[in-house]
């Protein structure tokens, strides 16, 4: 198998790059709370094995419109492991909700079952024989500058979604679980919109009831 090639891009895509066959994403940020730790890169494969690396926090205000469009782009399946996270933090930071996805994480344990091991690196090597490094999984991807190694890992986690993509569509056939599958993918995004909303509606609580507290307070006399 021939190398792959790595293109690395600070703050956007170039204009132009196109993903006929589906896009495999997958991001890396300071941690692995969406609200909390921010995002630093986003890589792309269009299956091709090629892979665009881009650093999207180096002015901290994540103008990347190449970027977005291809993640707005309803007509494009955005392919992800683990898409829950991926997802919620593209929103987060984007302000894009992807959708036409599909997550090899979701497929592996529907059809997987035999086994716990539903790792990105578990399932290209049994299913690829293709083995991953994750010594950069933790470092630090705030850096301004990224090294050859992460640059790397990063593009591993996105080289390989299709092919694994492909495995995938032909068991769940096979297990006839295809429309749970899709049922699955689905709810990713309806868990966002769920948590999100559910966070607005505690806040708001919060806010009232505190207010309330203190209305109540004042009017009994214990606040000054």
């Amino acid at each position: 198998m021939a190398l792959p090639t790595i293109h690395h891009h600070l703050g956007d895509l170039p204009e132009g790059i196109l993903f006929p066959n589906g896009v495999a994403i997958d991001t890396e940020a300071m941690g692995l709370n969406p609200h909390r730790d921010r995002l630093c890169v986003v890589q792309l494969s269009g299956g091709d094995n090629m892979a665009h690396v881009v650093q999207v926090n180096l002015d901290h205000n994540y103008d990347c419109p190449n970027l977005k469009k291809i993640l707005n782009d309803n007509n494009v399946q955005k392919i992800y492991h683990y898409g829950r996270f991926d997802i919620a933090i593209l929103y987060q930071y984007l302000g894009i909700l992807t959708t036409n996805v599909f997550c090899t994480k979701i497929a592996a344990k529907l059809v997987r079952t035999y086994t716990s091991r539903h790792g990105l690196k578990n399932l290209c090597s049994e299913m690829l024989s293709v083995e991953l490094s994750k010594q950069s999984q933790t470092s630090d991807w705030g850096s301004k500058t990224l090294t050859k190694e992460q640059l790397a890992y990063a593009a591993s986690d996105v080289l390989y979604l299709h092919k694994l993509k492909e495995q995938f569509d032909d068991v769940l056939i096979r297990e006839g679980r295809v429309d749970l599958a899709k049922r699955c993918f689905d709810f990713c995004q309806r868990w966002l919109n769920w948590t999100c909303w559910g966070m607005k509606i505690c806040l708001f609580l919060i806010i009232n009831n505190n207010e309330s507290e203190i209305g109540s307070r004042k009017r009994d006399g214990l606040e000054k």
